[in-house]
């Protein structure tokens, strides 16, 4: 019996998933004897952590798993639940964390993008049963903005390269964490989780030293809705038109199709509701059954988009956003996608320069962290005649305007593209990540549906305005777009929907493809 301590944020499910599949039984605590009782203890913390370490507190777990920590029994904090076992955190400065480490958790102050988003490899710095059967070589996934500065060298079991070396794992004795997710890292991760889930095993690896880096991501994207017979499948638009011959275009069931890019080898999994600024998502018990079902077997990130907003029903019920995104956190998902909302939330910061603190954005970011929330923008091309035409972030375009225009400025849309607003692109991803975005989403509808090539001039604009991670999305249709869209922007991942649906470009094509040209995960 594996007992794993789920305070009541974020997604726990992938992490009990996953340990099922390796045929343990998994008892979730519930109050502070589970916690004395456990014979093994796994820590997910997720979000921020001011607000995990009060959760704790009000549910009087604190001391239980100190005392637990301090008796040197077997436990695995992942992510959060590792910067827990030290002091404190920049992040929530005037909260104590468990102590059990000296050291602290402190914000990456790097040029590169935060947060420390992706597949990454880590140096093993001692011998420990928990990496027994991998070569060193690996990659492992990480999420995260804040790294553990330890005081005590002696505790870190890995490190990792992003820019600065930071611990990415720790060990003293029975008691290890992760800042790493193993239960989202795939074929590895599970063999990691199955080393510390098992009795006591001697350490086979030596320690090994390898430069690591961070690999370009490959996204498979699935735009779900239910067709006119009330089924729910994958679908794929032509610049967001997902009919054909009057019938949805019908590209395969959400649940099967996960799974199949999952073995291909595809570095996330991204499901889109496009139906979701209509029905609610807390009633539309389909697509949460897809979170849920998906998660069973796949181990790699999981994002949702789709109606996470304010909604009040029929009966005069009251949800939030933050409502609705923690149900879809807690069926299975590692990232919410905000697409319409954060046109309208960036509007009204833009009007006052001020924060609120009550957009579902900031409330979302604060009690999950930034890393789990992604805006997707929906973007169109409008082309000026001069650079000062309009109050807009204006480019210089190689692709000129119908009557010869060699500007263009992109224009936010909403409600599946159907409505323009007066907001540019660039200004919006300015306004999300200041509100507390943790990474962009960024289509085009222009290129949607055409196969030639992402906006290369779009994905440069909003990537140079924007410190956290950018998805390139929009226009692929072979596999040197892939590397083209690496090799002439900053763009930290890619994502693609239609070549893979129809099998014209499969994932491994891709990674294949890119070999030897930028950083990828086998």
């Amino acid at each position: 019996m594996i007992t794993v301590l789920d305070y009541g944020a974020g997604n726990v499910r992938s992490v009990i998933n996953a340990i099922e599949t390796l045929g343990y039984d998994v008892k979730v605590v519930s109050q502070a004897q589970d916690i004395e009782s456990a014979e093994k203890l796994v820590f997910p913390g997720v979000g921020s952590f001011g607000s995990m370490m009060r959760i704790l507190n009000e549910k009087k777990l604190v001391e239980p798993l100190r005392k637990y920590l301090l008796a040197n029994r077997s436990f695995l904090g992942i992510c959060l639940g590792m910067q827990a076992l030290f002091g404190k955190s920049e992040e929530s400065p005037n909260i104590e964390g468990l102590g059990i480490f000296p050291g602290q958790s402190r914000r990456f102050q790097i040029q590169s993008a935060v947060p420390h988003i992706g597949w990454n490899g880590i140096h093993i710095k001692q011998k420990s049963s928990l990496f027994n059967g991998l070569s060193g070589e690996e990659n492992v996934y990480f999420v995260h903005s804040f790294y553990v500065d330890a005081e005590d060298a002696s505790v870190t079991l890995t490190s990792t390269d992003y820019d600065i070396e930071f611990v990415s794992a720790v060990q003293k004795g029975n008691v290890m964490g992760t800042q790493f997710h193993p239960e989202k890292s795939g074929k590895v991760g599970l063999k990691i989780l199955k080393n510390f889930l098992s009795d006591a095993l001697p350490a086979e690896m030596a320690t090994r030293s390898i430069k690591t880096e961070l690999t370009k991501r490959i996204i498979a994207c699935l735009d779900v809705r239910a067709n006119d017979h009330g089924d729910l499948i994958v679908t794929k638009g032509d610049q967001y038109d997902v009919r054909e011959e009057g019938d949805v275009r019908n590209m395969g069931k959400p649940v099967e199709l996960a799974q199949q890019y999952y073995e291909d080898g595809a570095d996330e999994i991204t499901f889109l509701n496009i139906t979701g600024f209509r029905d609610f998502p807390l009633e539309d018990m389909p697509m949460i059954e897809v979170l849920k079902q998906t998660s069973k077997n796949v181990f790699v990130p999981l994002t949702i988009g789709g109606g996470i907003r304010d909604f009040t029903d029929k009966d005069g019920k009251h949800y939030t956003a933050l409502d609705v995104a923690s149900e879809y956190f807690r069926s299975g998902a590692d990232k919410i996608s905000i697409g319409s909302d954060a046109v309208t939330i960036a509007e009204e910061y833009i009007k006052t320069g001020q924060k609120t603190g009550e957009s579902a954005l900031e409330k979302i970011s604060e009690v999950y962290g930034n890393q789990a929330v992604v805006i997707s923008v929906d973007p169109r091309r409008v082309y000026v005649k001069t650079e000062n035409e309009v109050p807009h972030h204006v480019l210089p375009t190689e692709n000129k305007g119908p009557n010869g225009e060699t500007y263009c400025w992109y224009q936010c849309t909403i409600k599946g593209g159907r409505e323009g607003r007066d907001l540019d692109a660039i200004a919006l991803a300015k306004a999300c990540e200041a509100l507390g975005a943790g990474e962009i989403l960024l289509n085009c509808i222009d290129k949607d549906g055409t196969n030639s090539g992402f906006d290369l001039e779009l994905i440069n604009a909003v990537r140079n305005a924007v410190s956290i991670p950018v998805i390139a999305s929009s226009g692929a249709g072979k596999v040197e777009h892939f590397s083209e869209v690496f090799a002439k922007t900053n763009a930290e991942s890619a994502l693609a929907a239609g070549i893979f649906h129809r099998k014209e470009v499969p994932i491994q094509d891709v990674k294949e493809h890119l070999k030897g040209k930028v950083p990828v995960r086998p």
